[in-house]
């Protein structure tokens, strides 16, 4: 196995990132393209899970504009995660990486229980493992999941796949002049308010110092290069 910084990571991603023309469904394609980035990391020896969003198929803010209970509107989210997640697995186990499918709450006709004991066996064997339904309970993003889930299963870094290479100081397709960020420490990422990710997620990362890395997804290699020792995106730390 090559040398690599990090041999446990979580992933954290949007369901964007599988979304069909339009930002929406879910596009065999793009779930390749996916996998492949996947796949790259993991054949590196580097023991991968990752936390699905759900955002190509239901916003909970969708439902309670229209009217919806906020608890109904988010567990329609939780149930759309695992439509993503078992998309992915397809064909992840398609191209040789032998997937696991756990959820926060049950449904074991088709995927495991999240059990972290479990969770941490599968990656030790070689699995990737991908979380799905948030944490099992309405009001908190599918962020403070992926926080959640690295803490609990020992990752080395949270990892936000994003389609924007850094945090920037301001939005960088509104203002051409907008800075990138290499280093942000928790506190700073909280007092200015930025949107890259949830506070509630970032606040938990502060209290049990797990770095967190902000890049690219689909800037090529970025996140093997990541892995292998490289600065890419940006990273919040203490």
């Amino acid at each position: 196995m090559p040398d690599v910084r990090y041999k446990r990571i979580l992933l954290k991603m949007g369901g964007e990132a599988l979304a069909g023309q339009g930002g929406f469904g879910i596009d065999p394609q793009r779930a390749d393209e996916v996998a492949q980035v996947v796949k790259d990391v993991h054949d590196l020896g580097v023991q991968v899970a990752l936390v699905m969003g759900a955002g190509n198929l239901w916003r909970g803010s969708m439902g309670t504009q229209a009217g919806m209970e906020r608890s109904t509107a988010d567990h329609i989210g939780m149930v759309a995660t695992v439509m993503n997640a078992l998309a992915l697995k397809d064909v992840l186990e398609r191209a040789g990486v032998v997937t696991r499918v756990q959820t926060a709450f049950e449904m074991r006709t088709i995927a495991e229980p999240y059990i972290r004991l479990r969770a941490i066996r599968h990656m030790d064997k070689g699995r990737v493992v991908i979380i799905a339904g948030g944490t099992g309970n309405p009001y908190f993003t599918t962020d403070s999941a992926g926080a959640l889930r690295a803490m609990e299963l020992n990752a080395e870094v949270l990892i936000k796949a994003t389609k924007v290479d850094a945090i920037y100081d301001d939005d960088p397709y509104k203002n051409p002049d907008a800075k990138p960020f290499e280093r942000i420490s928790y506190l700073e990422f909280l007092s200015m308010r930025l949107r890259v990710l949830d506070t509630t997620a970032v606040s938990l990362c502060m209290e049990n110092n797990m770095p967190i890395v902000v890049l690219d997804f689909w800037q090529k290699d970025s996140v093997k290069r990541l892995v292998m020792g490289e600065s890419v995106g940006t990273t919040i730390s203490a």
